[in-house]
């Protein structure tokens, strides 16, 4: 009986095994696009936008996936991503309907395909001392031998993976590109490399060389009277000391239908202009404003007095007497949640965006147009004279001072409705110029709805803002911490009216901010300052009073009445409290930080392993006992 059941028992097994088996290799061959995906951003699903994108397809796209499989064999991370990029572009190839052709090559050493690739541009991968070297990047190409690369895929960039291969199939697709004219007061794109040496003065800024990826670039000159006719978006950074006849220019491109997208700034930072030598005593003027053309489009900006946000205001390390010591820098801004439009698709999927003393908009009561606040410094925010921030030496000052009030101060607004010209006598005179020449195609109002984008900050597109940049195989690769060339773009596509990539651009942010340590640091740096605020209000007091206590001098030496010396004696009590008081304060800081860290860590580290070897456990004695029972 015994040896029966033992049979039986083998019997089982061998069944279960063999459907094991069976089941896993039909699976790896009919159910490979299946996958469940459950992360929170859904970062490993094709998403709405590329699904459109793919749809819209109206010839072939190939897509050459160069993944030097047998190399990366002993680069695990390398193997892995690359495995990753193939079972992605397998997703486009299925979702495509046969427009989306996929092929993975493996370019072995001194071989035709590795010829290929390098002639490509595709980089190569140094993996080791002896000389081993790899590849890992895409080639798309279409019917009209259009090309686009990604040279080479970077594991840190596994977050925008998706983005950039959706964004090579759109520009495969669309081969004809919009074009969008920048007129810029700040040098946003490098100047041209030195004839003589051939060597690049700078770098364009990275936000406008996301730009030139997905459209035609060109660059207008900033004296520019006239917009080019194939110009579909315009532009507009800084436009200090604009003249007359190039704001002309662009009120006529807005009311003939152009989309335009104006930067202005009480205080750029970005603009290294230098005292006028004359004036020697006198700052040089940093801040842009478009009057006439904002006063038409219904908005006003003040330019003595820049944003702040307590709240919001980013954390920055200075020296003091004690030591170095971080406060918040009010007129640093990192707005997020609430503070980014969530009903308009251009910041609706944006996580975190940072200005630096930005400007506040206002929309004026006599306009009768159509106002979207897309970005504001929100609840808590107030305005700060701009001379105080130039002049500035302590920002904690800056908070000392800080009043809020009830606006929301917009930084960020779209603008639409019928809108009238700002120069209702016409063009404006030039400088040589008695009489203008009659302007036949003239504008006194717009023809349908204008769609401009104001932004009361230029520092918003600075690289310093929003990305960092990584060495990577001797490639420059940027790595963002802040939405601001997402804001960009996304408002770009938005103008044209595509919206497809825009929900890819911010999609499978890994890193978010630890908002629970930042509202105790600012609850704890409160008080701390409070206490400050105190201890140096006790000390005038202190010297105040034994300015009027003051005895007799002798001898170049101070004598003390026995009241100054019990006014000594008490200050330095006072004083030497407080100072305890304000060492604890820090120490409960650090304190509460800490076990927030501890629990943390806990959590990550230590209570989900546990709950899955409890669940075992008690899976374990389910099934004991139900063995015990047959």
């Amino acid at each position: 009986m015994a040896m029966n059941r033992n049979i039986v028992t083998g019997t089982g097994l061998l069944i279960a095994l063999a459907l094991f088996l069976g089941i896993n290799v039909i699976s790896n061959q009919a159910l490979t696009s299946w996958r469940l995906d459950v992360t929170e951003n859904q970062l490993y699903t094709l998403s709405q936008g590329t699904q459109n994108i793919l749809d819209d397809l109206e010839e072939p796209v190939t897509i050459r996936l160069y993944y030097s499989a047998q190399q990366f064999a002993g680069v695990p991370r390398l193997l892995n991503y690359g495995k990753r990029v193939r079972d992605m572009l397998e997703e486009y190839v299925a979702e495509s309907g046969g427009m989306v052709r996929l092929q993975v090559i493996d370019p072995e050493p001194f071989s035709e395909a590795e010829d290929e690739a390098v002639a490509y541009g595709v980089r190569q991968l140094a993996l080791s001392a002896a000389g081993d070297t790899g590849y890992l990047g895409v080639v798309g190409t279409n019917t009209t031998d259009d090309v686009e690369v990604l040279p080479l895929l970077s594991p840190e960039r596994e977050d925008a993976l998706e983005y950039e291969l959706t964004k090579m199939v759109y520009a495969l697709g669309e081969p004809q590109k919009r074009v969008i004219g920048v007129l810029s007061g700040l040098p946003v794109f490098a100047p041209p490399p030195d004839p003589m040496t051939g060597q690049a003065a700078g770098e364009d800024w990275a936000a406008f060389v996301l730009l030139r990826e997905l459209y035609e670039v060109r660059e207008l000159s900033f004296t520019t009277t006239a917009i080019d006719d194939d110009v579909d978006t315009l532009i507009v950074v800084h436009p200090k000391a604009l003249s007359r006849e190039t704001a002309y220019a662009i009120d006529q491109f807005v009311l003939g239908g152009g989309k335009a997208m104006v930067f202005v700034d009480p205080m750029a930072e970005q603009d290294a202009a230098a005292p006028d030598p004359e004036r020697p005593g006198v700052l040089p003027e940093l801040g842009s404003n478009l009057p006439e053309l904002l006063e038409q489009w219904g908005l006003e900006m003040s330019t003595d007095k820049v944003v702040g946000n307590p709240a919001a205001a980013v954390r920055v390390s200075f020296r003091t007497q004690r030591g170095p010591r971080e406060v918040e820098y009010l007129p640093w801004l990192q707005l997020q949640g609430a503070a980014l439009n969530q009903d308009d698709f251009i910041t609706n999927e944006l996580n975190v965006i940072n200005v630096g003393t930005a400007g506040a908009l206002s929309v004026r009561e006599d306009s009768t147009l159509t106002h979207v606040p897309l970005v504001e410094a929100g609840p808590g925010s107030g305005l700060i004279e701009r001379d105080a921030v130039i002049f500035v030496r302590d920002p904690a000052g800056l908070l000392d001072n800080f009043t809020a009030d009830d606006a929301s101060h917009p930084i960020a607004v779209r603008v639409s409705g019928k809108a009238s010209t700002a120069f209702p006598d016409g063009r404006p005179l030039a400088a040589d110029e008695k009489r203008a020449p009659a302007d036949e195609d003239f504008r006194s109002e717009s023809d349908g709805p204008i769609n401009v984008i104001v932004v009361a900050d230029t520092d918003i597109l600075a690289d310093r803002f929003w990305v960092r940049f990584q060495n990577f195989a001797g490639m420059r690769i940027p790595d963002p911490f802040a939405n601001n060339a997402d804001f960009l773009v996304n408002a770009i596509d938005n103008l044209g009216g595509n919206d497809d990539l825009i929900g890819l651009r911010s999609r499978g942010q890994y890193t978010r901010p630890f908002e629970v340590v930042q509202r105790i640091q600012r609850e704890a740096e409160a008080q701390f300052r409070d206490r400050e605020q105190a201890l140096q209000q006790k000390l005038a007091e202190a010297e105040q009073k034994l300015a009027e206590l003051q005895g007799e001098e002798s001898g170049g030496e101070l004598l003390l009445s026995p009241e100054q010396r019990a006014e000594i004696e008490r200050f330095r009590a006072e004083q030497v409290k407080t100072r305890k008081e304000l060492r604890n304060v820090q120490h409960e800081l650090r304190s509460n930080i800490e076990r927030l860290g501890s629990l943390l860590t806990f959590v990550n580290t230590a209570l989900v392993p546990l709950v899955i070897a409890a669940i075992a456990i008690v899976m374990s004695i389910v099934n004991a006992r139900s063995r015990r029972r047959a």
